[in-house]
């Protein structure tokens, strides 16, 4: 084929000008057409949630504990040395300070819930602790608020000193508490918000969410570090107003910096009472005790498909807990027609029996970590009073006693990268469980970890008298010539405790508990910590009327701490024994999650949740 012969077509200026006007036409018409479709195209929402939404979250954690971890670890000598109470009172004030503060997320959780959304409720708790940091500023800064400070005393003496009135001693209690109601509601409510902003069920974000508790003890320790050593220096060397007011400051910042974020959460709709509904459980199922429980799930009442609404969570009936099946029989019409008052209270949902026997079950894995938390309460308070006692000089600064905790806290910080980015993924390889390890698992080593720290702590006691002794120095008000940095064991190791068992709980609590109940779960596993600390207060007391006086003197060179420290060591290792017959016994929960619409990426609508 030659294409030398071929001739180009020839065009004239009429062809020119109708080929111009048509696809002029043309393109005014598309385009037009494309103006049409795209106003017509509903705007994309934008995307929520996810690590975007999380980080609002990791900040304001960070802040809000830079607070609170500062002043619970040294509040202790404010009251010692400035408002003038005695050794052990300085102790049990700060514990049942610390022991209302996480009883309190209980109430926070309630609300969250059932009232306001996870957001609202951390907005509103927040305002409240702002306001209690601000009374307590006002007391260290105003001299006529607090006795005169007694310091420099010694212990033998510290009986003469000025104690508090009972105006003083409210002003506190007053500033104190409200710092508790506002913090225990941001407890229950802001690690939910955060762990709102993954999907469980979507298996990208099911990994993400594993790692959003991990980044959350980051922050909480990246925030308590900072706490620790820039407010306590604070505290030490400008003064309590100071330190005080920085923390109210913080606070403020941090829940207006949580606020900027609202545009990208995904925020829970509160879906009533949990407690009432659990109530309904149990009344119901006394109401059914004379009915014979069905073998089958399918004689249970359930709500299915667009009746519960899109992505609902329904649970799988479990095998524990029998009798509570009683209340989702379905009566039949004869039976109906004689009640007076049917409805929820007469005949509830599987999934609403299950959420019942969810809480059931966990009760017992929480009441065996309580002890954990009582110890930890002694690094609070025992421990910082050693610190006081000892050679605190390094390379020629001096290291304020509550300072002390940053050692187990930056041993945490840089051990909880290396977990979430070394330990999870090879132990995913071999598991196949999205947290590497069970969540139960994890706490169990934490609780082991805790019985090496009391150990360790008996034994460093146990050195630092045999230091006073022998320098004759048990008596005096000074340092005694043994460094500080002795007490780092048992910190680090409690640290290393504290990273497995806090983000295990939280993790375990939030992922077992039902969609309606995430706040109230969350709040509950940190009750551990509340009744931890009200069994530090009770323990101390006990000690001292068993032992005779293990504690009894505002002298630790004279008192017996090292063998309180082994008493809870002992105990500790009873409380893994009960621990391990609870986890055992555990079932982990079953998700079916029916969704109305047809695109669903699980067309069966069943989605595991054992064993995770």
């Amino acid at each position: 084929m030659q294409l030398k012969n071929i001739k180009p077509p020839t065009f004239h200026p009429a062809d020119s000008i109708v080929a111009s006007t048509a696809g002029g036409f043309l393109c005014h018409s598309i385009q037009g057409m494309c103006r049409d479709v795209k106003a017509h195209q509903p705007k994309q929402p934008p995307k929520l949630g996810g690590n975007r939404a999380a980080l609002f979250v990791y900040a304001t954690v960070g802040l809000e504990n830079m607070a609170f971890i500062a002043n619970a670890i040294s509040l202790v000598t404010y009251f010692y040395g400035y408002m003038n109470f005695s050794l052990t009172k300085s102790a049990t004030t700060l514990t049942n300070f610390m022991g209302t503060t996480f009883l309190l997320s209980l109430f926070g959780g309630f609300i969250s819930d059932t009232y306001l959304s996870r957001f609202k409720t951390c907005i509103l708790f927040g305002s409240i602790e702002v306001v209690g940091y601000a009374v307590l500023t006002a007391q260290a800064h105003f001299p006529q608020l607090r006795p005169v400070p007694c310091q420099g005393v010694p212990p033998t003496e510290m009986n003469q000193c000025e104690s508090a009135n009972s105006t003083q001693v409210g002003i506190l209690f007053a500033g104190l508490y409200l710092v508790a109601l506002g913090n225990s509601g941001v407890k229950a409510a802001l690690p939910s918000l955060g762990a709102d902003q993954f999907d469980e069920r979507d298996p990208k974000e099911a990994a993400s969410l594993s790692s959003f508790f991990n980044w959350l003890l980051f922050s909480i320790t990246s925030g308590a570090i900072f706490g620790v050593t820039f407010l306590v220096w604070i505290s030490t060397n400008q003064g309590w107003d100071w330190s005080l007011g920085v923390c109210t400051i913080a606070v403020l910042v941090a829940f207006l910096f949580l606020s900027m974020g609202k545009p990208v959460y995904r925020n829970n709709v509160p879906k009533g009472s949990p407690i009432l509904r659990i109530l309904q459980v149990f009344v119901a199922a006394i109401r059914n005790r004379r009915l014979s429980v069905p073998e089958t799930t399918e004689e249970l009442h359930e709500i299915h498909d667009k009746e519960a609404g899109i992505g609902s969570e329904i649970l799988s009936r479990t095998d524990q807990f029998k009798f509570l099946d009683r209340a989702a029989i379905v009566r039949s019409a004869d039976d109906e027609s004689r009640l007076r008052t049917p409805g929820p209270w007469n005949m509830c949902t599987v999934t609403q029996v299950e959420e019942t026997k969810i809480l059931v079950r966990m009760l017992p894995i929480i009441l065996s970590t309580i002890f954990m938390n009582t110890c930890l309460a002694q690094l609070q308070t025992f421990t910082i009073q050693q610190s006081t006692t000892m050679d605190r000089n390094l390379l020629g600064f001096q290291v304020p006693g509550p300072s002390i905790p940053v050692i187990p806290l930056m041993f945490m910080s840089i051990s909880i990268p290396l977990y979430d980015r070394v330990f999870v993924p090879i132990a995913r390889k071999f598991t196949g469980i999205p947290t590497g390890i069970r969540h139960l698992q994890r706490i169990g080593v934490g609780l082991v970890l805790s019985i090496i720290s009391m150990a360790v702590a008996g034994i460093i006691e146990t050195h630092r008298k045999s230091v006073a002794v022998k320098h004759n120095m048990v008596d005096s008000a000074g340092p005694l010539p043994i460094s500080v940095f002795w007490l780092g064991f048992q910190y680090a190791i409690f640290g290393m405790a504290d990273m497995f068992t806090l983000v295990g709980l939280l993790e375990f609590f939030y992922a077992e508990s039902s969609s309606g109940m995430k706040s109230l779960s969350t709040a509950i596993s940190w009750c551990s910590m509340a009744f931890g600390y009200y069994t530090s207060s009770v323990m101390i007391e006990l000690v001292n009327k068993v032992s005779g006086g293990w504690l009894g003197s505002n002298n630790l060179n004279r008192d017996k701490l090292n063998y309180f420290y082994w008493l809870l060591s002992g105990l500790s290792t009873v409380n893994f024994g009960v621990y391990l017959l609870c986890s055992s016994w555990y079932r982990y929960k079953k998700v079916e999650a029916k969704k109305a619409d047809t695109c669903s990426s699980d067309p069966e609508g069943k989605i595991e949740m054992g064993r995770v």
